[in-house]
């Protein structure tokens, strides 16, 4: 491979390019690249914390040796994205977030760019990871990585070249050299020696990536990389006019002026005020059929949406909810100043389900008060969020308690980190 020159770009002013300056290099590093998927029922919302894991991977790669690069697994087929008739599959990550952005914090590349640049649409290595058949041994969790028999039937088959074909996130054409189930218990790290000194291979992908865990959670290595998933700016503009036209909701009037280059935008906790609404995620579907205790009955979410109303004296309420068609006229009947986002056929085709989904988050971001739904990593997001524009923690870390449930605990606030 050829030898290349590395180019710094300092984080400080990513945005200003002519500012780059290129250093030679000691060593040449070699271009490795990292490919990633998630299980494939896993939603939108856990996918983008997984992204996290991996970036911390990639990070921690860089420090110790090859020019590693990851490249973003395009979105599709995904359990919640439901809408009938609209194309849902190959979408790129800039569909959804600033690629620049990203970029500020980790270098990545389309899946399509991967393909152009590494001369084909074949990834030389697939480890699916997994737990251990065993599980614990002597009940001591230890953090440990090792090569074993598949425990899951094995998502790939080899064609008559003895390549293996499979999901490859619907290019068709992908195919990998080799495949093996590695059984993983740690943080993402661990894997960080096995690619360096065991595997020669230039791409490498790793299945099932949700089964390592996050090297730093909440420090300041995993809000670097979450700062960095900034939404595409057709969708927070989108977001930003709804707000405007329906909503009241402006940055001046709320005090949340956004800086798009995340390095810069560093909002003191408490000085957002929000739009004079209330934001409710109101998650139903599967969290209803699993018939969880911690989730309220559409009236019991209606009476906690008004006595929060009241409490905060705003008139409106913005809800975000998978809700189906009979429980969203019911909800109108119960809210009838309920306001939400509801996208035209042709809107959604452009945006997609994924677009909608973020520009949900966005508005539900900016309201005065937010009430989200137990354990559900949109809401999660949606602290986020608010936790990066400068909300009150009070007004961020809450969430619906089920009719019955006696001890309703209330969200972690996990504090950002700069």
């Amino acid at each position: 491979m050829e030898p290349r020159t590395v180019v710094a770009v300092r984080s400080d002013n990513v945005f200003s390019a002519s500012r780059t300056a290129t250093v030679p290099v000691a060593a040449a590093r070699d271009l490795r690249y990292l490919l990633y998927d998630v299980n494939p029922p896993e939603g939108f919302n856990l996918r983008r914390d997984v992204y996290i894991r991996m970036a911390s991977l990639v990070k921690t790669l860089r420090k110790d040796g090859d020019d590693w690069v990851l490249v973003l697994p395009p979105w599709g087929r995904l359990y919640h994205w439901q809408s009938p008739d609209i194309h849902q599959v190959r979408i790129s990550w800039g569909e959804f977030f600033s690629l620049t952005s990203l970029q500020a914090n980790v270098p990545v590349i389309e899946y399509e760019e991967f393909i152009a640049e590494s001369g084909g649409p074949f990834i030389d290595r697939v480890l699916v990871l997994q737990n251990y058949a065993e599980g614990w041994t002597d009940g001591k969790w230890e953090e440990k990585v090792d090569e074993r028999p598949c425990i899951e039937k094995l998502m790939y088959s080899k064609d008559k070249q003895g390549y293996y074909r499979g999901w490859f996130w619907g290019y068709e054409e992908t195919r990998a050299r080799n495949v093996t189930c590695m059984s993983a218990q740690g943080h993402a790290s661990i894997l960080a020696a096995l690619l360096q000194n065991n595997i020669t291979a230039t791409s490498v992908m790793l299945d099932r990536a949700e089964t390592v865990l996050h090297d730093h959670y909440a420090g300041k290595d995993y809000w670097d990389t979450r700062r960095s998933m900034v939404f595409a700016k057709h969708l927070r503009l989108i977001g930003d006019d709804f707000r405007a036209k329906y909503l009241n909701s402006t940055d001046s009037s709320d005090h949340t002026i956004y800086n798009e280059d995340w390095t810069r935008m560093k909002a003191k906790l408490g000085l957002a005020k929000g739009g004079p609404y209330l934001g409710v995620h109101l998650r139903r579907k599967d969290f209803i059929w699993g018939h969880r205790e911690d989730v309220p009955s559409l009236k019991g979410a209606g009476k906690k949406i008004h006595s929060l109303m009241k409490k905060h004296k705003l008139d409106k309420v913005y809800v975000a909810t998978d809700a189906d068609e009979e429980e969203l006229e019911e909800l109108k009947r119960i809210l009838p100043e309920m306001v939400r986002f509801e996208p035209s056929w042709e809107d959604l085709e452009l945006l997609k389900d994924g677009g909608v989904a973020i520009i949900d988050q966005w508005i539900c971001a900016h309201a005065r008060f937010f009430i989200g739904t137990s354990v559900s990593t949109f809401s999660f997001r949606i602290h986020e969020e608010r936790e990066i524009l400068g909300f009150d923690p009070k007004t961020t870390y809450n969430r619906f308690c089920g009719d019955t449930e006696s001890e309703c605990e209330q969200p972690t606030h996990w504090k950002i980190v700069y």
